[in-house]
């Protein structure tokens, strides 16, 4: 993402958490869906259905223990989303997401062009929040670009809460990023957002030299 000058600090990017074990809310997508965890058998089908994802990435991220979910429209793939519970890239900021026991990063999320528009992505959501409740995470985190509406209203309609945003800044040759919570959001959640995001670092100091390191964790796509 471009930023419009040099030293303006911009909003870049929205967080957003929830706490797995609260009530979910409901979401009926808008055309029959069926939803569930990617296999590895499987991964050759998603690897089809988008040009994002080489059948090489999926299988390296399944083995390593990331998980896939999808939604299927008569039999197709028509969204995917990641789920990383150790640590995960984020690409385009160069920030590495770093998460403790019981929590969840949910990441590069798509709905391919012909189902938007279908509550998909946020039915989705709750799919893979009901999976992650199952397995005991008790907080789920995931971020979209400032720009990209759809998938923040996606992300809300699925009980997400927006509770800070990232900053970035550029200074010369330096690129700072840091964490601001939004109006009303308690300290303490917010400092478990830097806690993910900044791995408790207050700003993050980066050099603005182009990085070799894909941009995997993208803003989601409804």
């Amino acid at each position: 993402m471009m930023v419009s000058a040099e030293n303006d600090p911009r909003r870049h990017g929205t967080i957003w958490v929830l706490h797995v074990d609260q009530e979910m809310t409901a979401v009926a997508p808008r055309l029959r869906a069926e939803f569930s965890r990617l296999t590895l058998d499987l991964a050759p089908a998603l690897a089809s259905s988008t040009n994002s994802l080489s059948l090489t990435e999926i299988t390296k991220r399944i083995e390593s223990g990331r998980q896939c979910h999808v939604a299927r429209v008569d039999g197709q793939i028509a969204a995917y989303g990641w789920v990383s519970f150790v640590e995960e890239d984020i690409g385009e900021l160069n920030l590495r997401i770093k998460l403790l026991a019981g929590e969840a990063y949910i990441w590069d999320c798509a709905t391919l062009p012909a189902f938007r528009e279908k509550l998909l992505y946020s039915a989705l959501l709750i799919h893979i929040l009901g999976e992650l409740h199952a397995q005991k995470i008790c907080r789920a985190w995931i971020g979209a670009n400032l720009e990209n509406v759809a998938s923040q209203k996606g992300i809300a309609r699925a009980g997400f809460h927006h509770v800070a945003d990232l900053i970035i800044e550029r200074v010369l040759a330096m690129r700072q990023v840091w964490v601001i919570g939004l109006p009303d959001v308690p300290g303490p959640i917010v400092a478990e957002a830097r806690r993910v995001f900044l791995n408790d670092r207050d700003k993050v100091w980066q050099s603005t030299a182009p990085t070799t390191v894909e941009a995997k964790s993208k803003g989601t796509i409804e």
